[in-house]
């Protein structure tokens, strides 16, 4: 609590997790936790303070740091992919938060979203629909490269050709690589690198609470990503692994 002092906490910080991670899950209101749980205010003031105080964050890194130990890589990644992901917003979402995607047709968010190539989540930013993809990769990338110093590669889709690519290379000193999808290719076909964050964006939808942007603030939409992929990477964490011979 950071020496405020006052009453001692009165809810195991477990317990409280365990009720976050229900929230994200099952996609229910924070008036509607079950009774199991502490109460939905105490759960909510526990949420946003691991927001403002950015440890949701730290908790979300240090599991990927061990995620990607135990998968026999370095802690900090080399590569990554980036993309990006439009949801309808709720009505709690106002006008300043949100727009229209034209070329998806979608009026509400976006999600921006660097991961490495394990498809764990390197960086994400929460903005308008309407907000374009190479503007919001820009700043993106910056904080991404800024807090990952090996990171030296980012496949991208056609979206982030341009300036952008010069400016990759000459201010944060990263290639980025445009991976194209050829004129003959019909239906569906797997990009190689770029399926890798799709599939992340396919693991986000699984979380109920992130199938819809029901935030009202754009810190809390990227704090609930951060607890969705928390519940990826600790079920990874405790997958029971063959015994060796």
């Amino acid at each position: 609590m950071r020496g405020r002092g006052g009453h001692p906490e009165a809810y195991c910080h477990r317990t409280m997790l365990d009720a976050v991670r229900y929230l994200v899950d099952n996609g229910t209101k924070w008036r509607a936790i079950p009774a199991d749980f502490p109460p939905w205010d105490r759960v909510y003031a526990f949420f946003r303070r691991w927001r403002d105080h950015g440890l949701v964050k730290e908790f979300h890194d240090r599991l990927r740091l061990k995620v990607r130990e135990q998968a026999g890589r370095d802690p900090e990644p080399s590569a990554g992919v980036i993309d990006s992901q439009s949801v309808k917003a709720d009505a709690v979402v106002g006008a300043g938060s949100r727009g229209f995607d034209g070329g998806k047709l979608i009026n509400g968010r976006k999600r921006h979203a660097v991961v490495d190539t394990l498809g764990l989540l390197l960086g994400v930013m929460v903005t308008a629909a309407d907000i374009g993809d190479r503007a919001a990769a820009q700043v993106l990338l910056a904080q991404v490269a800024a807090a990952h110093h090996r990171l030296a590669l980012v496949w991208a889709d056609g979206g982030y050709t341009g300036s952008l690519v010069e400016h990759c290379r000459a201010v944060l000193a990263l290639v980025l690589a445009i991976v194209r999808r050829s004129d003959d290719m019909r239906g569906f076909v797997v990009l190689p690198k770029r399926w890798i964050v799709e599939r992340f964006f396919a693991h986000l939808m699984r979380s109920r609470r992130l199938a819809r942007d029901f935030e009202r603030s754009t810190g809390s939409a990227e704090a609930m990503v951060h607890w969705s992929m928390t519940l990826l990477m600790t079920r990874r964490l405790a997958r029971r692994r063959p015994s060796r011979a």
